[in-house]
């Protein structure tokens, strides 16, 4: 009997991490992620793992944002030294995500074991170095979406296009068990339709069992139209009260979409004159292999895209500036106004952002937007769920300027495209939903329950499985 044991993003967004084990498979990691969350100070990723890497024989990768691949240093610290399967395009971004995600791991725990020491405190060691960056990669393994690739032991992986961000996949697995064949699918991260830089989700019908996540099993999205419509409120009402507006973004995907529709208004005339800086190295590194990589992107918009970049975004978007240097993102604190500054993390979890926020977030003349989710426990979700102080590099800050979500912006499909997806499946699959919060989870349980009379079970964190 095969089995399943969900390690993270159980009841909870961060974190995706499943451990499969079949005869024929041995014992294989669905994500290796890493939880957001925590400060470094918090010793997070000093957490012992649940499970003995060394006896893990291969990781599978949906794809390359850190809540899904960010453990991977970790786990080959630890001793894993299997295979880790990934689409090619996931691969290039891991080299890019996981060398930036080591450079403020190293910096931001220099930073804190100096206050850990001030304290009287012992310092916290580091989890992993340079060198477990550079295994991960030498580990990776390349493959094509439809490419279904023999694993042994008669299992085959097959990738197909999970419209999330450039390289994101459904993973679906075959193997034998029991003297039957099995099929097990993971949705990974579904994207929404109609994403202006992504394929949609592609469709599958038969499984024995489903991983689907429920990120916004609770909710749909606001119409794009609505969305760009009430981003260009936000943008010229900060304008006209000379301030200066903080996007917190993730550097794969969130990014690229909000350059391309800044762009757009610049175009069209609608877009005061901001001066809009990139500061995020890696994001920088991203948006040049979201332009070498335009035939990966959905057809209609990949042929806009080509047409309206030229050679670079910043030919499409002429006032966008990149702050690669530290010197380059201290620079942005001379901008008194106009500044529009889109920087990572994306939660707030650490990068730049949390600088800038340093320098602005107590003047009501400037405006936070979030263009994504916001997981429980980040100092992102905290902004939006009203605090009026927060704590920052060991200090007090008052959160005085205006905070806007813009929920339309979302890589995630909404309820009713998971709901549509989910349904495609004629086989009757059983189905856990994973990767959302309990109760997005709840509802879409009860959706789908209600509505397609299709049964769904939500596991709890640590739970396993067979079937």
């Amino acid at each position: 009997m095969a089995t399943l044991t969900f390690l993270g993003a159980a009841q909870q967004v961060t974190g995706s991490c499943y451990l499969l084990e079949t005869p024929a498979l041995g014992r294989v990691l669905l994500d290796c992620g890493l939880h957001q969350g925590g400060d470094v100070d918090e010793g997070e990723l000093n957490t012992p793992l649940t499970f003995m890497p060394r006896t893990i024989d291969a990781v599978i990768l949906s794809h390359a944002h850190l809540d899904h691949s960010g453990l991977l240093p970790i786990l080959v610290h630890q001793g894993f030294s299997g295979g880790i399967y990934c689409t090619k395009t996931t691969a290039k971004l891991l080299r890019i995500m996981l060398n930036d995600a080591f450079g403020l791991y190293e910096r931001d725990l220099e930073y804190a074991n100096l206050r850990r020491m001030r304290r009287g405190d012992k310092p916290v060691k580091p989890a992993y170095n340079k060198r477990d960056v550079q295994k991960v990669l030498d580990l990776c393994e390349p493959i094509s979406y439809g490419e279904c690739l023999p694993l042994g032991g008669g299992a085959t992986l097959c990738f197909h296009d999970a419209g999330h961000i450039l390289g994101s996949a459904i993973i679906e697995l075959k193997f034998p068990d029991a003297n039957k064949r099995r099929t097990l699918v993971f949705s990974g991260d579904l994207g929404k339709r109609g994403s202006v830089l992504m394929e949609d989700p592609e469709m599958l019908e038969h499984a024995d069992v489903v991983l689907m996540e429920g990120t916004y099993g609770n909710r749909d999205h606001k119409p794009m139209e609505e969305t760009l419509a009430q981003f260009e409120e936000i943008l010229h009402d900060t304008w006209e009260k000379k301030g200066n507006v903080m996007i917190p973004a993730f550097a794969v995907g969130r990014t690229q979409d909000l350059l391309f529709y800044l762009g757009q208004l610049h175009n069209a005339g609608k877009l005061d004159p901001w001066q809009v800086f990139l500061d995020s190295p890696m994001a920088i590194e991203v948006t040049k292999i979201y332009e070498d990589c335009s035939d990966l992107i959905a057809p209609e918009d990949g042929c806009r895209l080509r047409t309206d970049l030229s050679s670079s975004m910043q030919s499409f978007l002429p006032r966008l500036r990149y702050a690669m240097t530290p010197d380059d993102s201290r620079a942005i604190n001379r901008v008194t106004h106009g500044a529009i500054i889109i920087a990572g993390s994306g939660m707030c979890t650490g990068g730049r952002i949390r600088h800038h926020f340093k320098q602005r977030i107590w003047n009501a003349r400037n405006t936070i937007i979030f263009a994504g989710f916001q997981a429980r426990g980040t100092l992102g979700r905290r902004i939006v769920d009203g605090a009026q102080k927060i704590s920052m590099f060991g200090a007090e800050f008052a959160v005085r300027a205006r905070v806007e979500t813009l929920n339309g912006f979302s890589a995630h499909a909404g309820q009713s495209e998971l709901v549509d997806w989910i349904t495609h499946f004629r086989d009757s699959p059983r189905v856990f939903l994973v990767h959302g919060e309990p109760d997005a989870l709840e509802v879409l349980s009860q959706k789908l329950w209600l509505e397609k009379r299709l049964a769904t079970e939500t596991p709890y964190p640590g739970q396993k499985v067979g079937f």
